[in-house]
């Protein structure tokens, strides 16, 4: 289904019970698809897991960069 992003300020609450069908909405802006509104349930639970256990076999101390990319900048 497509809506507008007017009608999904105006109907959300009519939105929610399609979703509740497992129907996915697609919102346009100006006549153009920005964005896809599905239920949690339809996604696929493996893509959460793609990154766990990235850095794994790395020999870098994870926090270590961490804290190096949150230092900010520094000016002379």
């Amino acid at each position: 289904m497509f809506v507008s992003a007017k009608e999904l300020r105006f109907k959300i609450s009519m939105l929610f019970d399609i979703i509740d069908k497992k129907e996915d909405i697609i919102i346009t802006y100006r006549g153009k698809p920005k964005a896809k509104l599905t239920t949690l349930d339809s996604t696929n639970k493996n893509e959460k897991d793609q990154l766990f256990g990235l850095w794994k076999d790395k020999e870098v101390d994870v926090d270590a960069h961490i804290r190096s990319l949150r230092e900010g900048r520094k000016f002379l």
